[in-house]
């Protein structure tokens, strides 16, 4: 089987520099390697011509080499094995300097110590659909963690002393050993007597139980904005965990869920809903009476509204977020047709439709008309 072309296999381009080449190496080598993927031959396969590429393309010399004579440029005694972890035998790459906090090596250990943000937390909200269009003021519960006011985040009783680890001797690492097809991996992971702190707890704190934070739950005024969409997150900066190593604390992000109308829908910053006018009016006009979600308005509605039409409330809609103004109100109205009708109202639709030329339907004569038609009969 013939061999792929080195740049293909790192997926880069010809003219890639040493930086783009070890970065894309270092995708591929985090992707593939073997302690990651155990009992995968393909991905073995794969690590080791990444591993091929990369030491050919990485070396000035021998990249010069391969562009000019190809594949044929190396022997396949080149490439014979692997040696170790940050020294593969015929691959001279230091892995430590590549991806050695893959591993939990002494990249991990160099950052143990480094200031890091704390863990962010959330909360849901939930809002009524007015509440999220004019904005509202809310009480948020939520849960976060914080440093141990009585060890202060050591996690060990007052009074008492923190030794350094005798497992990994302060590193907060061990080394441990794998065989594979292409040798043995020294590889770096964290000390599990300590958790990688390099130091052991001699009595634990009895507030913390020698975790060195505590859950506290909390309460929180928001104040939602007029115009919010629902799924919004409002951002509230270092309410969340407790920084690491001094570091600042993390966020509180709270998720708005917002309760939806019966009988109003929202479209970005605009609101809909359906009116009902009669008949009469839809025909003739009327002054009716428009319900928003702050006020009642009057509106003049034309005569020979059709059923379906819709019209326009300027600036009756949602405020516009972070800006001036607002969007607009629209309703639809829908024709009601009684379903009963007085004999008079019957009467009066049938003279209507009998001047528009329209073929209506015969009433059907009850029995006191059948038995008073009968009796008008009789004086004939």
């Amino acid at each position: 089987m013939s061999k792929r072309d080195y740049y293909e296999v790192l997926e880069v381009g010809k003219s890639a520099t040493i930086d783009e080449i070890k970065s894309a190496y270092r995708i591929l080598a985090k992707k593939y390697h073997p302690d990651l993927n155990p009992d995968d031959k393909e991905a073995e396969s794969k690590f080791k011509e990444a591993t091929e590429a990369y030491e050919v393309l990485s070396d000035e010399e021998k990249r010069k080499r391969y562009d000019t004579y190809g594949h044929s440029a190396f022997s396949t005694e080149d490439f014979s094995g692997f040696g170790g972890f940050g020294g593969f035998g015929g691959f001279g790459i230091d892995f430590d300097d590549l991806f050695g906090d893959l591993f939990g090596g002494g990249s991990q250990s160099r950052r143990r110590n480094v200031p890091r943000k704390g863990r962010d937390v959330s909360g849901v909200l939930d809002l009524d659909f007015k509440e999220a269009v004019f904005g509202v003021e809310k009480e948020l519960k939520y849960k976060n963690r914080t440093e141990c006011n009585d060890c202060k985040g050591t996690g060990a009783e007052n009074g008492t002393e923190i030794e350094t680890c005798p497992i990994c001797k302060g590193s907060g690492y061990v080394t441990q050993t794998q065989s594979t097809l292409f040798g043995q991996f020294a590889s770096k992971t964290a000390c599990r007597n300590c958790q990688g702190t390099g130091k052991v707890i001699k009595k634990a704190c009895s507030t913390c139980k020698g975790q060195g934070i505590i859950e506290n739950e909390k309460t929180i005024k928001i104040r939602v904005p007029a115009g919010v969409n629902d799924d919004t997150i409002i951002q509230m900066g270092g309410l969340g965990d407790s920084g690491i190593n001094g570091g600042p604390p993390g966020d509180l992000l709270v998720h708005l869920r917002i309760k939806k109308d019966e009988n109003i829908k929202r479209e970005g910053f605009n609101l809909y809903r359906d009116i009902k006018i009669s008949f009469p009016q839809a025909c003739l006009g009327a002054e009716i009476e428009v319900e928003t979600l702050d006020s009642v308005e009057s509106y003049s509605i034309p005569k020979g509204t059709q059923s379906e039409t819709i019209f326009k409330l300027k600036g009756k809609g949602v405020p516009i977020l972070k800006r001036e103004g607002r969007g607009d109100f629209f309703f639809k109205v829908r024709v009601d047709v009684p379903e009963k009708l007085t004999d008079r109202q019957k009467e009066l639709l049938r003279e209507f439709a009998e001047e528009e030329n329209q073929t209506v339907k015969e009433s059907k004569k009850g029995f006191f008309d059948k038995a008073k038609d009968f009796i008008e009969g009789l004086g004939d």
